[in-house]
């Protein structure tokens, strides 16, 4: 086992008696006010690409429209999951994750399958290191960046990580929770979707 991988599993079980009774107030919690499932699962491509299953709370209602499709994110995401989102409370599942071996306490955050024909040969560079809870893009403006800033940032987190950087983002993660800063993008309830450069809608200009 790695130094990297010790570090993760010996923090994560020396913590479970402070995050396990957390984790089991807010399942209540999601089932009370969101009904089932408590837990949102999606597959996601981890290290070297290997899809996982990522497990966090779920934060949002499956409303759906009159053609039974379902809302935009916006409009199913409930004042108690906006919550969730801002204190990263959502993320607190993913800490079995960890466990398994899924993904890193830092790293990159693993994001969503269909992005990976979109990347460039550089991006797809940030599936070398496992995903992480948090990461340097994380502490570095989240969801406020633009895709290109923060694939920058997790290239360079890549080409530099050490246990010693995991420790100094995770110490700046709390601090970046607790500011609650770049929670979502401009208008979106976290980001817009990744689209390649030329398939991305052209910006309008002011005159």
């Amino acid at each position: 086992m790695g130094l990297k991988r010790a570090f993760d599993v010996i923090a994560v079980v020396s913590t479970a008696a402070v995050w396990l009774p957390v984790l089991a107030v807010l399942a209540v919690l999601v089932r009370c006010k969101l009904g089932r499932p408590v837990f949102f699962r999606q597959e996601r491509p981890g290290r070297h690409e290997t899809i996982f299953e990522l497990v966090k709370f779920r934060t949002m209602t499956g409303a759906r429209d009159a053609a039974d499709k379902l809302l935009p994110d916006a409009e199913r995401l409930t004042p108690f999951g906006r919550w969730l989102r801002a204190t990263s409370l959502d993320e607190l599942p993913e800490f079995w994750n960890v466990l398994k071996g899924d993904m890193s306490l830092v790293g990159p955050r693993p994001l969503l399958v269909q992005y990976l024909p979109r990347y460039t040969a550089a991006q797809r560079r940030r599936h070398e290191v496992r995903p992480g809870l948090t990461g340097w893009a994380q502490i570095n403006g989240r969801n406020a960046l633009s895709w290109e800033e923060k694939f920058a940032l997790d290239l360079w987190y890549v080409e530099r990580h050490s246990l010693w950087l995991d420790v100094k983002i995770l110490f700046l993660t709390f601090w970046q929770v607790l500011a609650r800063r770049g929670i979502s993008a401009p208008g979106e309830a976290t980001m817009p979707e990744f689209l390649p450069p030329n398939d991305r809608p052209p910006r309008e200009h002011c005159h």
